[in-house]
């Protein structure tokens, strides 16, 4: 017959139990996400106002509504709906961070609870497919359309066809002038939107080649984005020269048209700079890096 054996006596069936008690215990008793969002939203319900009367003549009258409009909590007046991207309440039993417009539905981001985070629900378009409006623009997707034709409602707009505009290009974001010291590269951006998709050329001004030619220290790249139906080109130069100042030209063309952009290089010599007192520019992998870094950075080159 076997006898009772103090924990201090068997270590291993002690050390069973103090595993089962501090990791697996505590997992029973945490509650699910939803669950923790649905207390937090029921508890901040029941300290709000109980709706009174419905008398939609003292109603206000909501104004600016991007997401066009939803009826309150109690129902009866209007209100802002909630715009894409915002926080909204997940389903009708609840009501406090509002409710999403048309097009939109609030939806809970699954990856935040994979990441150990509590996810917040947002309000997500239905469609991901461009529309092309009568103001001869191209919309992302049907909710960014609604918010232009809420924006602008004396322009009645309406949808074309579902796809982009046939357009001609856009230059979205234009090379920008540059100075650097001999030696140094220098980099050239392009961002043009169009649809059928723009071509890109680089010329110098003074010449008639299309750039790079046969310089082996300048070349061009391509890549489609950073969104649909957009191009970016780069022009880069390598060591440059006091002969490489000048104006470049950025072309972007398609079968509807064509646009330029225009930058201009200024190149000076050591002792140029010596004399100016100018802080020589950083060299594009630490501006590449700081991008990076930087949580609001536009740039794309």
């Amino acid at each position: 017959m076997q006898t009772f054996c103090p924990h201090w006596l068997c270590p291993g069936l002690f050390f069973s139990f103090y595993l089962i008690w501090i990791l697996i215990l505590p997992l029973l008793a945490l509650p699910s996400a939803s669950d923790y969002l649905h207390r937090g939203w029921q508890r901040l319900l029941e300290e709000g106002e109980s709706c009174t009367d419905c008398s939609p003549e003292e109603c206000p009258t909501p104004r600016g509504c991007l997401a066009g409009v939803v009826k309150d909590t109690c129902d009866c007046c209007f209100e802002c709906a909630n715009l894409e991207g915002q926080i909204c309440d997940l389903d009708n039993t609840n009501y406090f961070y509002g409710k999403c417009g048309d097009n939109l539905e609030c939806q809970l981001d699954m990856e935040d609870l994979r990441h150990g985070e509590v996810p917040e629900p947002q309000c997500v378009c239905l469609s991901s497919t461009a529309v092309c409006g009568s103001d001869g623009k191209t919309h992302s997707q049907i909710c960014k359309f609604m918010e232009a034709v809420n924006a602008h409602p004396e322009a009645n707009l309406t949808v074309i066809h579902e796809g982009p505009c046939e357009s001609a290009p856009q230059i979205l974001s234009p090379p920008y002038d540059i100075w650097n010291i001999t030696g140094q590269d220098v980099i050239f951006g392009c961002e043009v939107f169009a649809y059928p998709m723009a071509f890109i050329e680089w010329r110098k001004d003074g010449t008639d080649m299309l750039l790079p030619g046969d310089d082996p220290h300048i070349s061009v790249q391509f890549r489609g984005g950073p969104q649909k139906y957009e191009v970016t080109g780069w022009l880069q130069i390598q060591e440059v020269r006091t002969t490489d100042e000048g104006d470049y030209h950025c072309f972007a063309r398609n079968t509807f048209g064509e646009t330029v952009a225009t930058a201009s290089l200024t190149v000076l010599t050591p002792d140029q700079l010596n004399m100016t007192g100018l802080l020589l520019p950083k060299p594009r992998h630490q501006l590449f890096e700081d991008d990076e870094e930087s949580e609001d950075g536009d740039d794309y080159y």
